[in-house]
């Protein structure tokens, strides 16, 4: 989908004092995927507990607030049995991942045991229940979808709770998010897996309405297109990516119409299930009340992040003080300076 659509890069600055619903469990796998040490083991604590998500949600929610961009996490619920399929694939890929690794560290390739490492992520029940609490203490909301959460930042951004949808799915667009920002919280400079090279990674647009007016359709016909693409709900058609899907979108205006030129390739297709999901996804009504910034819990805070959690105390507070725009005192400041 991205080789279509109409993007551009964009600054953080741009979102100051707009709201953004996130994609927390898109956001969380970022973290614990990314953030790791160079054997690839992820973060942890004193008493050997994962904190890579916890690490990435807290630095990265204070970037945002210092930014004065108003975010709001959106959790999954239940996910749609139409991902069944695509949810036991990822758990066998990770396992076959951690074999991998595992033969990796004993025959000594260290760097390729670092790079498997990062496909074996995987985001627990008590994870997401840390993650809930370390932004309540920080005052910054969350909202619990029914379904897919990806569906819901769409929905939140399609009724003006949020002015966009930041996720790194392009599912995102295809439940109907007006405004979809990727990258929004990896955005930097990044080393690349197994190489001595940096690459810089920027924010980017999409705006729904000008990717639909650029390739003359309409967001049912975007949908067909992920349809015949694949998505997270269905395989897709062998042999068809965005750019052939787009010329049979273009050529019908039916999706039955599709499946009768592609004949065979298509004809076990259970394809009206999918459309519904992304036409008329299972969301909540979500207020304004629900998106606000809520009061900072400055010691809980603290004492979760570095008592309980291990984190820097001074780095922790440094971060807290820039994110919420706490004045520091001038004397603490001129002392501080020659230590």
């Amino acid at each position: 989908m991205g080789g279509i659509t109409e993007k551009r890069h964009v600054t953080l600055a741009e979102f100051k004092g707009k709201r953004l619903a996130i994609d927390a469990f898109n956001t969380l796998y970022q973290f614990l995927t990314i953030i790791r040490q160079p054997d690839g083991t992820p973060l942890m604590d004193a008493q050997g507990r994962i904190t890579s998500h916890l690490s990435g949600l807290f630095y990265r929610t204070c970037n945002l607030l210092e930014a004065g961009i108003r975010p709001t996490f959106v959790f999954d619920g239940t996910p749609s049995e139409l991902k069944k399929k695509t949810i036991a694939e990822r758990a066998a890929a990770k396992l076959e991942a951690e074999e991998s690794m595992r033969a990796a560290r004993e025959a000594g390739r260290v760097q390729e045991a670092a790079m498997l490492a990062q496909r074996t992520a995987r985001l627990t029940s008590e994870m997401v229940a840390e993650s809930k609490h370390l932004l309540e203490l920080m005052g910054v909301p969350w909202v619990q979808a029914p379904s897919e959460g990806e569906a819901q930042c769409a929905a939140m951004c399609a009724s003006g709770v949020a002015e966009a949808a930041a996720s790194q799915d392009y599912d995102t667009l295809l439940f109907g998010s007006p405004v979809l920002v990727r990258n929004v919280t990896i955005a930097g400079r990044r080393k690349l897996p197994g190489r001595g090279i940096y690459s810089e990674i920027f924010p980017e647009q999409i705006i729904l309405n000008e990717s639909l007016a650029k390739l003359a359709i309409t967001r049912e016909k975007l949908v067909w297109i992920g349809m015949l693409a694949g998505t997270d709900f269905n395989e897709g058609i062998h042999g068809i990516g965005p750019k052939k899907a787009l010329k049979l979108v273009l050529k019908h205006d039916s999706f039955e119409g599709i499946v009768g030129e592609l004949g065979d390739k298509a004809q076990s297709f259970d394809w009206k299930p999918v459309e519904d999901l992304f036409l008329k996804p299972n969301v909540k009504q979500v207020d304004s009340q629900q998106t606000r910034l809520g009061e900072l819990k400055r010691n809980e805070l603290v004492e979760f992040m570095c008592e309980q959690r291990s984190f820097s105390r001074d780095r922790i507070e440094s971060s807290i003080a820039r994110a919420y725009k706490e004045p520091q005192d001038s004397s603490q400041a001129s002392l501080k300076k020659w230590f």
